[in-house]
């Protein structure tokens, strides 16, 4: 009975430091992921000759020639690409965009 209330214990302090984590880490993929889609948006608006009048890049100008693949949000959100002159953005918001 004493070990199952010290596993509980224990369990009660882990459980929401493993969440925290967890969280942290889908937020920092999510902004390394947003930087990636800049840096692909800006060399191909350099290499297309593109400027902010022109239409915005699709994932298929980006890909494979600046992107190996589309990336993912790992909470689940959706890239928006944008236009050339306009930060790329996660529907999830909040933490998840570039500072």
């Amino acid at each position: 009975m004493i070990a199952l209330l010290i596993l509980s214990l224990l369990l009660a302090i882990a459980v929401p430091s493993f969440m925290l984590a967890r969280q942290r880490a889908q937020t920092k993929t999510c902004v390394s992921n947003l930087r990636q889609i800049r840096c692909a948006k800006e060399v191909w608006a350099m290499a297309a000759i593109k400027g902010v009048a022109d239409p915005p890049p699709t994932w298929d100008d980006l890909r494979p020639a600046y992107l190996k693949r589309e990336p993912r949000c790992p909470a689940d959100g959706v890239y928006t690409i944008g236009a050339v002159d306009v930060e790329p953005t996660c529907s999830v918001g909040g933490e998840h965009t570039i500072n």
